[in-house]
Parts: C-alpha cells; structure tokens; sequence
C-alpha cells in the first residue's frame, strides 16, 4: 500500500507570515503536532512543531507584563521558527517505507509532497491506524491464533490450507520474519468460522503447536 491510501489530505497549514499566536490557537483546537509552512502557491516551504512553539511562547511564570507578552505573540512568526530541512515522502511511498523513514530520521510526521506541492501529511496515528489495520487488530468477530511453524518452504502455506479446510476463513497474516528463541517462526492468523474452537481443536489435531489461541469476546 502507498503513501496516499494513508495520508490525511485535509491539511491544516500556515504561512511564513502566521503569527505565533495564531499557531498556538490552531495546535489547540485541531490537536496538532505539526504545521506545515506552504507558500501562496502551497509548495513546502518548512515545518513548525508544537515543541518549536511552546519554545517561543512566554513561560507561564515569565515577569512580562501583558502588554510585552501580546506584543511577543504578533511579532513572533512562523518563518522564524519553521524548519526549512523538511523531511518528506512522496504519495506513491510504500507505507512501510515512510514508517522506517519517521523511524531512523526520529520525526513525528511526513509531509508528503508532489512536483514541489504539499498533497498530504503522513503522522505517527496514520501509522499505527495502517498498522492495527492490517494485523486485523480491529476485526471484532474473528478469533487469533499464534502458531509455532518451522521455518521452512511451504509451511505457512499448509497452515492456512489447514485453517480452510477447518472451516476457517483467513482474515489476516502476520508471520515475523525472524524465528524465535525456538528456532521457529510464529505465524499470526485471523480468522473467521461458524465454529471458531473447533478449527482450533482441528489444528492441534493435526499437530501443530498453537501458542496463544483468543477468542472474540
């Protein structure tokens, strides 16, 4: 799956001109973490966090009176405070790939951008959304099972031919791709059934090593 399946495209921004105080309002009320900075054309032109933010804004125990703190709060904009060496995906960016890139480059969110463009942002949320979405984590009528299987051709695939021939219907994999402390892979698998125990009891029937078996509640 790409990028663009995921991103949120609503994109709430702001200009280089945006006053401090006005980003904060935003953060507030839209629950953000991040502001992208666009130019009157909407191409990228940097990125604001809401730590770039509470940074700049006047701590709460400051001896300013009020008329030094509002006069801070205009004059602070988001061209002073955005960072222009933005880190970016593209839309056609393979999920995972933006994933391991917010990884090993520590940030908090993706712009993703096209032909210079702001199209969409990709957040830290999006991720763990994709994520739940495709362990099957939010399918409520299926049951899990975590099977130990040798890591070896052909044997996943036996598992869920197993699974159908149960009366099984597979709902989702997930399968690590090193093996454990046994030397063996798990292979996590979702499924469906009238009878959702007894394709349980078929498994273990036919030998294999369940680890953990759930059923919905």
């Amino acid at each position: 799956m790409n990028v663009d399946r995921i991103m949120t495209r609503d994109v709430v921004t702001v200009t280089a001109e945006t006053k401090l105080a006005r980003m904060a309002e935003l953060m507030r009320e839209r629950k953000l973490r991040h502001l992208p900075v666009v130019d009157d054309s909407g191409r990228l032109v940097g990125i604001v966090s809401h730590r770039d933010v509470q940074r700049a804004e006047p701590s709460p125990i400051t001896t300013l009176d009020v008329g030094e703190v509002n006069y801070l709060l205009a004059k602070v904009t988001a061209g002073q405070l955005l960072h222009a060496d933005v880190v970016t995906a593209s839309p056609g960016m393979l999920v995972e790939e933006a994933g391991r890139l917010m990884r090993d480059r520590r940030v908090g969110c993706l712009p993703v951008v096209e032909e210079g463009k702001l199209v969409g942002i990709v957040t830290g949320v999006d991720l763990v959304d994709f994520f739940l979405e495709v362990t099957g984590c939010q399918v409520i009528d299926a049951a899990r099972i975590a099977v130990h299987l040798p890591d070896e051709v052909g044997r996943l695939a036996g598992l869920l031919a197993a699974v159908n021939q149960a009366g099984g219907k597979i709902a989702t994999v997930v399968s690590p791709t090193h093996p454990d402390e046994t030397g063996q892979r798990i292979a996590i698998v979702r499924y469906r059934a009238d009878d959702l125990q007894a394709v349980i009891d078929a498994l273990r029937e036919g030998g294999y090593d369940i680890v953990t078996a759930n059923l919905p509640s």
